[in-house]
Parts: structure tokens; sequence; C-alpha cells
């Protein structure tokens, strides 16, 4: 997949064809304890360090006998012990406080959207270092005040923790400047135009790491001489160690087909891998090869950016809701999304070792499949709003512009299927005229 083509559909973002690495790094962007935590053990390292250099800083002093430094250095330290006691007092709360404020605001935007916005505040890097840093703040504080020295005579005295102090006010300003930029974030998430933006940036990105050749012609691989079951827990298969996968084929000489898809649901007994070639690799050389978990990620999911761009529009067309803007807004971007995957072929990553042999092929949806994933649903609702006929119709004209000649068939389906919907609501001919007619701002 042509990079430049991404880049553009991207606007200003970078788009990166990345490396074939672990999944590790996009399974702790999951989660919201790596960042806290290694946020702390930072912090004390930080005042190990700070806390030595004040000591030998007093040491270089009292070597030189420079004793009045000494005092109005202890003088200046202990001015800043009141502020750095208030800061450890209130930071805790403070937390707690913008934390439960920004939680029921997520909770609110995914009752109103969907509740699989919520990964976008769990995966937020705002969110992340605003609490990294004001936890980190919180203990290098509670640190400071461990090494003030009882001892005022500045011959005895062992440690005073003027640059300690410093960094601790230096800290703060830095959470105070984070503060603002976490709530500036948080209200942006809370904006459906922002999470509909992000979840298409994230669906571009997941389309950048599939240059997909086409569909995968079984012969050629050879017989299938044997089946590897999935031993795991039970849940959705959120992503496949490459690397590890082919250096495994490649030490036993097969070629392994991962046969379920990324976002299917496995369970114990399910085969996920067939072996073309040769006996299979061992059951520890495929150890942690495949990851399965609650729920689908984007990290090799082609299909997931147009789920949750449906689900906000059915949620949108939902009577309790109501609000076919929003609708129209999520078909702008699974038509831009289509759009840019037309041309290109669609069906199987083939994945080879060093020496360009293909050793893992992993299926991934086909254009069918896309359109039928970012159009079926929606199609279903929306006969009765006419803002989102014209939008959709709009749309699918386009992509058939777009789309080469075998790729035409489902789109023109859907547009009779659409056709024949609005033809059985609506029971007035110029009513349904109207929501017959293309534009691509649905009623502009």
């Amino acid at each position: 997949m042509s990079d430049g083509l991404l880049t553009g559909a991207l606007g200003d973002v970078r788009v990166r064809r990345p490396r074939v690495l672990s999944p590790l790094r996009e399974h702790l962007r999951d989660t919201m304890w790596f960042a806290p935590t290694a946020g702390l053990v930072g912090s004390l390292l930080l005042w190990w360090v700070t806390s030595e250099v004040d000591a030998q800083w007093v040491r270089f002093l009292q070597d030189h006998g420079e004793y009045d430094a000494i005092k109005d250095m202890n003088q200046l330290a202990e001015d800043t012990k009141v502020v750095i006691s208030t800061i450890g007092s209130a930071m805790m709360t403070f937390i707690g406080v913008v934390f439960s404020i920004s939680l029921v605001a997520v909770q609110m935007a995914s009752g109103q959207f969907s509740p699989r916005v919520v990964r976008l505040y769990v995966r937020s890097r705002i969110t992340k270092a605003t609490l990294t840093v004001f936890l980190a703040t919180f203990l290098f504080s509670l640190m400071t005040l461990t090494s003030f020295d009882s001892e005022k005579d500045p011959r005895l005295v062992t440690n005073v923790p003027l640059v300690e102090g410093l960094l601790a006010l230096a800290m703060v300003l830095l959470s105070l400047l984070l503060f603002v930029a976490y709530v500036n974030g948080t209200l942006r998430m809370m904006r459906i135009g922002f999470v509909i933006d992000r979840i298409a940036r994230e669906a571009f990105r997941v389309a950048a790491k599939h240059p997909a050749e086409g569909q995968v012609d079984d012969e050629g691989l050879g017989p299938e001489t044997a089946r590897i079951t999935h031993e795991g827990q039970a849940g959705v298969l959120r992503d496949v160690h490459i690397a590890r996968a082919v250096r495994a084929a490649r030490r036993q000489g097969v070629v392994l087909r991962l046969l379920p898809r990324t976002g299917d649901f496995v369970v114990p007994g399910t085969p996920v891998f067939a072996v073309h070639g040769g006996p299979p690799p061992g059951r520890r050389a495929l150890r942690y090869t495949v990851y399965v978990g609650v729920e689908r990620t984007f990290h090799q999911d082609l299909g997931f950016g147009l789920r949750q761009l449906s689900d906000i529009a059915l949620r949108a067309l939902s009577p309790a809701v109501n609000d076919p803007t929003t609708a129209v807004q999520a078909l702008d971007r699974i038509v831009q999304f289509l759009a840019v995957l037309a041309p290109y072929p669609l069906g199987a990553l083939r994945h080879r070792d060093r020496r360009g042999t293909v050793r893992l092929i992993q299926p991934v949806p086909d254009w069918t499949d896309l359109v039928d994933l970012g159009l079926t649903e929606i199609r279903g609702c929306a006969p009765g709003n006419p803002q989102v006929t014209r939008r959709m119709l709009a749309g699918i004209d386009d992509l058939l512009l777009l789309a080469p000649e075998e790729r035409r068939t489902p789109l023109l389906r859907h547009r009779a299927l659409l056709e024949q919907a609005v033809e059985r609501v609506v029971p007035e001919t110029a009513d349904r005229e109207f929501a017959l007619l293309p534009d691509r701002q649905g009623i502009g």
C-alpha cells in the first residue's frame, strides 16, 4: 500500500511503514498501569540522584570552609519546605478529583457514542503523561521531605535539599501545564468529530501495515500437513507475534497459515494454524505467538475501525438518540477509508523471512467484507432518515467511480437494496425522490 496515498488520507500525519515487532508495545498502550509505574520508578531514581548532588555540594562547601554559604542554602531550603509539604498533602486530592470528573465525562461519551470509545481515553498519551507526572510529583515531594536535616550547625549538616526543592517546584509547574492540556484533551474526546477523526486515523495506520498481495492459492503452498490448535484461554484474537511465528516456520522449513482472522473469537481446541510443507513446529517454538483478550485492538485488525464507525452511526440512528448528523459524520470517514483501499489488493498478508521466503500467511478482510461491514447495518437503519440515505448514496456513487470494475458488485448491491428499502418505508413519491437524491452533506 502506498505510504504517499495514506499520508494524503491522514492529512499532516506521517505514516511510516512499521517493522514487524512484538505486539508488546500495543498491549502496553492499552493499559493504564505501565506509564505511571515507570514514572514512579523514575521519580525515585531522580530523587536519589538529586539527593546525592545536594549532599556532594554540602560536602564540597564544608571542605572549603564555606559555612556561611551552607547557612544561606539551609535557610532557602527551609523556605521551600512549607511549599513542598503543601504539594505532598494536596496532590493526591487533586489527582482524585480531576480523574473522577474525567471518568464521568468519558462515561457520558461512551454512552452517547459507543462503549468502544473508552479505549481512546485509555490509549491517550496526554492522559497517561498527566497521571504519570502527577504521581511522580507526589512521590518526589514526599521523598524530598525526608531529605531535610534537623541539624542546623553548618559544620555537622549532611544534606541541604536545595536542588530537590527547586526540582519539586518545577515538577509542580509541569503538572499544572499538563493539567491544562489534559482538560483540553478530555473535552475534545467528548466531541464526536474528534472521536470519529481519531478512529479514522488509527484505521489508516492499520491499513499502512497491510501491504497485502491478494488472495492466497492453497495449491501453491503445498499440501496441508497438520493443524495447530489453540490451547490458551478463550477470547478475541487480538494479534499475532509475526516475528516469532516466521522464525518458528523458518527453522522447521514450513509455511504457517493463520486460520482465524484478527478479531475472531477463539476457544480452546480451535485450530489456529495450518501447516504446509512439513511437520509442525513444536509447541514451545510457537509459545506466545497468538494473543487473545477480552476485546479487539487496532494493532493488526483492519476491520476494527469500520466496526467502531458503524457502531457510532447505529447508536446515532437509534430512536433513543435520533442524531442523523452524527451518522453522516461516521459515513464520511467510512467512505474515505473504503476509497483509499478501493484500488489495492486485499485478502491476505504474506510475511517473509530474511531470505524472502513466505513463512506466514495472515488472512485479512477482502473488499466485499469491508464494504459490508461499513454499509450493511447503517443501511438497515437509514431508510427513515433522508439525510443518511442521501449521504450514503453519494458515498456509494463516489466509490463506484474509484473502485475497479471487479469491485463494483457489492457497491451496486448496497445501492439497490437501499433504494428498495426507501421505497418500502417512504410512501410519498416526492419524499422518496428527495431521500434518493445523492448529497455529500446529507441535507446540506
